[in-house]
């Protein structure tokens, strides 16, 4: 386990970890206002379709965080996405570079490590500007793989060693001679119970327990839905609620101790937000998502899977995967765009039961470049009548900042 596994998520890691599961962990990706969004490999992702400009004036990183220096210009939302990365990439924990956690503020005083990033961060830009035509290319992960150091001198063991056939991050094309995504999806909504029974559940309110990483006590979650498209879950933690909210159109998350209590989401989070609402009655799943493609089979814990690639707003893919034995969806990997490179979240489903004749989920786990959280539910209750008022826009917390920030 690398040593960022093996520290508590403390600080900016856990507002990170926070932020994206209250954001539905984020499904898709949208690129940063001005730029051309590239996916892995250098290829172009196709731009979503003009909307209307937020009310309000989006927040930059440096509306809200002190000391940005490099990383000026960026949505606040992606500024803790992009944290993550880094520690993905080095395989370090925040204190690595934040030596003063004690404050938000803290994390903003510099040292060796944070100007040794930010000179990373500019090589890596002219590279890919230089001899890449400015395509994503090239990012710290490419060199770091997970040690603060890169490796100079090749290991003989690992280029005799079986080699790590690693899942591509897009599927470009249909795989020849594999099922077509209909095929999967309609045997998917068979397995669950079947279209009619589906189409049957219009709500529900689900119940548990929430998990995050290096946790020790588990939170009360509650996950309330209702079709079309509207969703709102609520961590209740020692330190007040946790909540996001997505009345259909508009979304927003609270949490204590943000330097932003309140945030209204737009762009990529308000499309995850919405993804996470449709695929909560998946009956609908084919109208979900679009540019629908099958990949080659896998396997995941010794069984096969079949991989089904979808996208929503013409982002960064979802990629669903099914046991081709039962039908079900088993993991779902997606990713969020930083301006140094893609954020893969992992989900894993399990312990599939039946509620009122549907197999729903009733445990998942989901992995990121910075934490792993887990959900267990006790009880899901269909048909449930739901106020609207739950998905509207929750109240700021009542601390929102720390007391030094």
């Amino acid at each position: 386990m690398r040593r960022a596994m093996q520290r508590p998520v403390v600080g900016l890691a856990a507002a990170l970890a926070s932020l994206v599961f209250l954001l539905g962990l984020t499904l898709v990706s949208a690129p940063v206002r001005g730029q051309t969004s590239v996916q892995s490999g250098g290829q172009t992702a196709p731009q979503r379709p003009a909307q209307q400009p937020p009310a309000h004036k989006e927040l930059m990183a440096e509306d809200v965080y002190k000391n940005i220096q490099v990383l000026r210009g960026i949505p606040e939302n992606q500024f803790l996405a992009t944290m993550g990365f880094f520690s993905a990439s080095i395989g370090e924990s925040c204190e690595f570079c934040h030596d003063d956690e004690s404050s938000w503020a803290g994390y903003a005083k510099d040292n060796a490590h944070k100007q040794t990033a930010r000179k990373m961060i500019l090589m890596m830009n002219a590279i890919n500007q230089s001899y890449f035509g400015g395509s994503r290319k090239l990012t710290c992960y490419s060199c770091h793989r997970g040690t603060d150091l890169p490796k100079v001198t090749p290991i003989l063991a690992e280029q005799y060693s079986a080699p790590i056939v690693e899942d591509p991050d897009v599927i470009t094309e249909q795989a020849p001679g594999e099922s077509s995504a209909d095929q999967i999806l309609d045997k998917y909504v068979q397995a669950l119970g079947g279209a009619q029974r589906l189409a049957a559940i219009t709500s529900f309110i689900a119940k548990g327990t929430y998990q995050g990483y290096a946790e020790i006590d588990k939170s009360p979650i509650e996950i309330i839905a209702k079709a079309p498209g509207q969703r709102a879950t609520t961590i209740h933690t020692s330190n007040g609620d946790w909540t996001t909210t997505f009345d259909g159109l508009s979304g927003w998350v609270a949490e204590p101790g943000r330097p932003v209590p309140l945030l209204e989401l737009t762009d990529q989070f308000l499309e995850a937000v919405k993804v996470d609402a449709d695929l909560a009655f998946p009956g609908r799943i084919k109208q979900a998502l679009s540019q629908w493609r099958v990949g080659y089979p896998t396997t995941i814990n010794d069984r096969e899977v079949e991989v089904v690639q979808g996208s929503s707003g013409g982002n960064f893919p979802v990629k669903l995967y099914f046991d081709k034995e039962s039908g079900l969806l088993v993991r779902q990997v997606r990713y969020t765009n930083s301006p140094v490179g893609l954020n893969p979240t992992q989900i894993d489903y399990a312990d599939y039961r039946d509620v009122s004749g549907v197999k729903m989920p009733f445990r998942w786990t989901t992995t990121w470049t910075d934490g792993r959280s887990a959900t267990e539910l006790s009880q899901i209750q269909a048909n449930a009548p739901i106020d609207a008022g739950k998905f509207a826009k929750p109240a700021a917390p009542a601390s929102s900042k720390p007391a030094s920030w």
